[in-house]
């Protein structure tokens, strides 16, 4: 008998390639969804200072060493988890797109707090600005995101002068009553209806983003 493998079967094919080689294309994508997951779960839970590169990879059941070759640091896997986290509000400058400037306050106003009132989007969201308020760096990855991907593009449709200016204030009019309403809970803001809470904060909202 010939000591030659048939074709197909010799070291360097199949199965034998792909475990010596990359993973698959489909594995690394489920991998690396299954790190994030992770990630997320472990923020939401232990907040950012509590949490490390090996329990995320433990809760994801993989080597730490793949956390980092997916993402890099701790802080990267960090703004990775709150960027998914944060999907959701990232949507807020559409809200100026769906009609005039005179009624922006009022619908930038109802999806903000329609993203904190529904339980699904509140809970990550609250993880994230737990970590931001108790770790500078925590806070420096949310600041950017916040930044880059919502205020800015707000100010890039209102075409008005001071336009990021205007944006930041009408954030922290909305960010500033989330606190209070969700995180420190006071009342009677905590128990407001959120109809009564958009209807007073819209008109402020309108002013910060197109008053003279």
């Amino acid at each position: 008998m010939s000591d030659v493998p048939p074709a197909g079967t010799g070291p360097g094919t199949g199965a034998t390639a792909r475990r010596r080689g990359r993973p698959p294309r489909t594995e690394s994508a489920d991998t690396r969804d299954r790190i994030l997951t992770a990630a997320r779960e472990e923020f939401s839970e232990r907040g950012y200072e509590k949490t490390s590169v090996r329990g995320i990879a433990k809760a994801a059941g993989v080597d730490p060493a793949l956390v980092h070759h997916y993402f890099g640091t701790k802080e990267q896997v960090f703004e990775a988890a709150i960027t998914l986290s944060f999907g959701p509000a990232l949507d807020a400058p559409k809200a100026i797109e769906e009609g005039p400037l005179d009624g922006v306050g009022e619908r930038l106003a109802r999806f903000f707090f329609g993203v904190w009132e529904n339980p699904a989007t509140r809970a990550p969201l609250l993880a994230i600005v737990r970590s931001a308020v108790t770790n500078d760096t925590a806070a420096a990855v949310f600041r950017r995101i916040v930044a880059t991907q919502v205020l800015r593009r707000i100010a890039g449709q209102l075409d008005l002068p001071d336009a990021e200016l205007r944006a930041e204030l009408a954030a922290a009019q909305l960010v500033g009553t989330a606190m209070l309403r969700y995180v420190i809970k006071v009342e009677p803001l905590a128990s407001a209806d959120p109809e009564q809470i958009i209807a007073r904060l819209a008109p402020v909202v309108q002013g910060h983003l197109t008053g003279s």
